[in-house]
């Protein structure tokens, strides 16, 4: 079977002219297993279609499917120490940022960008779990703060979308430093009288969610959206305890009332939309006539 495989049928291939396939024309939901079509999938929001599943998105696509037509605006967040502690563990702490930049293509675990949600202004803030497991170091918190203060010099809403595992450890006690900066940040944005609305998204661990991720005026989850601060083993081992069925997922928590809503991934665009209108948040049409 492996001489077929690997010398005559790439020989014939190669006869008839015929290019390999790429690998990537279908996806296999981890929940199903069904396999997807790509377009479909895209089509879908990374939304299975056979079981709802939502699958990880990237920082850029909830950028795009967020604001109104995809048009939005992306703002240069300011640079930080690239290693402030001079960390080393199997590797150093720039090459895992080098190699973490090469295949994301972006500097940090989060983008900014402003532009319209519903007709409402709005800036937002998207995590990516694909950047060192979305964890939050100076970078993280000075992106916070950066939209904030766009936000109320705007005074447009501030949207944030979360998916981190925690802080950074290669940055120690600075990560941690992030967790009251990005708070203030927070306070800054309330005290304007502006709307901080948080989307929930798989995963919201550690720092991220003992800080900024729980503050919003209006808390959203994806469905089952793994949100907590430690890991379910590490809470069972220290109480002693089992935990119910479903702990730290979206619905667990909507149900003991830690979320105000569950909504699918198709929803967010419109619902976000909604509830700006009904905060009141300025509309550049309305302010130009």
């Amino acid at each position: 079977m492996n001489w077929l495989s690997e010398f005559v049928r790439p020989r014939i291939r190669t006869l008839l002219g015929r290019k390999e396939a790429p690998d990537n024309l279908w996806h296999q939901c981890s929940a199903c297993q069904q396999m997807i079509f790509h377009r479909e999938l895209e089509n879908n929001l990374k939304v299975c279609p056979h079981c709802g599943h939502h699958m990880r998105a990237t920082a850029a696509e909830r950028l795009a499917w967020t604001f109104d037509g995809g048009a939005f605006q992306r703002i240069d967040l300011p640079k930080v120490p690239a290693d402030p502690l001079k960390f080393h563990d199997r590797k150093k702490y720039p090459d895992r940022l080098a190699d973490a930049r090469r295949k994301t293509g972006m500097e940090d675990a989060v983008l900014v960008a402003h532009g319209t949600v519903g007709g409402h202004r709005a800036v937002v803030a998207a995590m990516d779990f694909r950047f060192m497991g979305g964890s939050m170091g100076a970078a993280m918190g000075e992106a916070l703060v950066t939209a904030a203060r766009l936000a109320v010099l705007q005074k447009a809403a501030l949207i944030v979308f979360t998916a981190s595992g925690g802080a950074r450890m290669q940055e120690g006690p600075v990560s941690l430093m992030q967790m009251p900066r990005t708070t203030i940040a927070v306070q800054m944005v309330r005290e304007a009288g502006l709307p901080y609305i948080v989307v929930l998204t798989d995963p919201t661990t550690g720092g991220v969610t003992a800080s900024f991720a729980m503050l919003g005026d209006i808390q959203i989850a994806e469905p089952n959206a793994l949100i907590g601060f430690a890991g379910a083993r590490v809470i069972e081992e220290t109480i002693r305890e089992k935990l119910p069925e479903g702990f730290q997922r979206a619905e667990y928590l909507l149900e003991h009332g830690m979320v105000d809503m569950v909504l699918a991934r198709g929803e967010l665009a419109a619902t976000l939309g909604r509830l700006l209108g009904l905060l009141r948040v300025g509309r550049p049409d309305a302010e130009a006539a």
